[in-house]
């Protein structure tokens, strides 16, 4: 008996150890690439799909910065939402806002991200009371 809770006791910390525990980054952006789940300060995001990336390229002058637009799953707690989300307009989100502020890899003139450079997408959440 005294053998059985010895084994028990240490598998049952391990577990409780390799639960993962929601950090928030230093900087307060949450990273994801596509179809990554990430934990933004209260929500979990999930990027689902591109939809617009109209941004202007680095090597390039534009009379408009354009926008990037992407479908994303929301998930709080018990339930899921998909959202229609881009750089120039944040979301409502439960009792806060969601904002779209980074995408990368930055446009160069004649590229496309891809698999060499895939998309990574930086959101921010600014929760309520």
């Amino acid at each position: 008996m005294k053998l059985s809770l010895a084994l028990t006791l240490p598998l049952a910390l391990a577990a409780c150890a390799t639960t993962p525990v929601p950090t928030e980054p230093q900087d307060g952006i949450a990273r994801a690439e596509l179809n990554d789940r990430v934990y933004v300060d209260g929500p979990y995001v999930t990027p689902l799909a591109v939809l617009e990336d109209s941004r202007c390229p680095m090597n390039a002058r534009c009379i408009w910065a354009g926008r990037t637009r992407l479908s994303i799953k929301v998930d709080l707690g018990s339930r899921s939402e998909t959202h229609e989300i881009s750089t120039d307009k944040p979301i409502q989100v439960a009792d806060g806002q969601l904002s779209l502020v980074e995408v990368q890899p930055d446009l160069m003139a004649g590229e496309q991200p891809g698999p060499q450079k895939p998309y990574r997408f930086g959101f921010r959440f600014a929760g309520g009371i």
